[in-house]
């Protein structure tokens, strides 16, 4: 079992509050993403989840017991950091299997544990091998295969693939999340990449200095942000906000259009802009619209084969049932 529980948990360095009074609840086997840009707050809601920062005031509990004061150790938590931190003279078996050696198992239990992570993570063929022998994506599930021995309650992962270069951190998304689906063992992952976050979570956690702005499923996170801040984080590219009259004509003071919910065309269109930087990707184009009078760029995601070129002027016609709605304050209308 793998429920964590923060109830009213604050975090102060000095007079700095850097985690107001937070209740979140990450249910067993969920795979919780939390995601915001740096300085949020994120990692250091992770580090006291694994007790390697004291809470200030509030209650942590893990499977209803209260562990705000427990050791890191006894947890039964897991932690993955994006730094590997693997023994550069030690095999990749002996790096997996330090934890369960400094826990005094027998080593019947270690190798059965060791062999099913390895088979697991496809690391079988690499035991006897150094990690300097190893590629970034190799060392990265040396790092988990160590976090699965424990057999822990829960997997905590810090940035994990921040070091990885674009092509590896593709697969080892697609490498975690396959794992969290055979292992079903709660997760919970950092990181400030929204496309992260919305590819591998169940449950995503947005944060704002500390603050949590809205959990909820990646969908519901894209299709009803709950305010100017989570519909401009959530999707990408991120969302175009208009203000002025064109808002008020939708009984809002602010007004958000996603680029994949604008269609573009030579003659027919609501808005009217001037092309300017075109990012063509293959499958799709962004285009980056200027001169509309509602915004200083509109962002348009197009089909890859649009072709318009730099200086056309063209018509752009936003989906009447995907304008967002935002309030003075900022908050989502309807």
């Amino acid at each position: 079992m793998g429920r964590i529980t923060l109830d009213k948990v604050t975090k102060s360095f000095g007079e700095a509050e850097v985690i107001p009074p937070l209740d979140l609840t990450i249910e067993d086997g969920e795979f919780a993403v939390f995601v915001g840009p740096s300085g949020c707050g994120k990692s250091t809601l992770l580090r006291l989840i694994a007790g390697l920062e004291d809470v200030s005031s509030g209650q942590i509990r893990i499977d209803g017991q209260d562990a705000t004061e427990t050791p890191p150790a006894k947890r039964g938590l897991a932690m993955v950091f994006q730094s590997y931190a693997l023994y550069p003279h030690m095999s990749v078996r002996k790096n997996i299997a330090f934890p369960l050696r400094m826990a005094k198992l027998d080593q019947a239990e270690i190798d059965r544990r060791v062999t099913g992570a390895a088979d697991v993570l496809n690391l079988t063929d690499y035991l006897d091998r150094r990690p300097g022998q190893l590629s970034g994506g190799q060392r990265q599930r040396v790092a988990i295969g160590r976090a699965i021995v424990r057999e822990p309650a829960a997997f905590l992962f810090d940035e994990p693939l921040s070091n990885l270069d674009a092509a590896l951190r593709v697969g080892m998304r697609l490498e975690i999340s396959e794992l969290h689906k055979r292992l079903q063992t709660t997760m919970i992952y950092v990181t400030h990449d929204q496309v992260e976050a919305m590819t591998m979570a169940d449950k995503i956690v947005v944060l704002r200095a500390g603050h949590i702005e809205q959990v909820g499923s990646p969908l519901e996170l894209y299709r009803t942000p709950r305010n100017l801040f989570v519909a401009g984080f959530i999707g990408s590219p991120r969302m175009n906000f208009i203000e002025g009259e064109t808002a008020a004509r939708h009984d809002a003071h602010t007004i958000g259009v996603r680029p994949e919910h604008i269609a573009v065309s030579q003659t027919e269109g609501e808005w009217s802009g001037v092309v300017g930087v075109s990012e063509h990707l293959g499958s799709d184009t962004f285009f980056h619209i200027h001169d509309t009078g509602l915004a200083e760029t509109i962002t348009v995601r197009a089909d890859g084969e649009v072709g318009f070129r730099h200086g056309d002027r063209i018509r752009l016609s936003p989906r009447t049932d995907a304008i967002h709605r935002f309030d003075k304050q900022g908050l989502r209308i309807g």
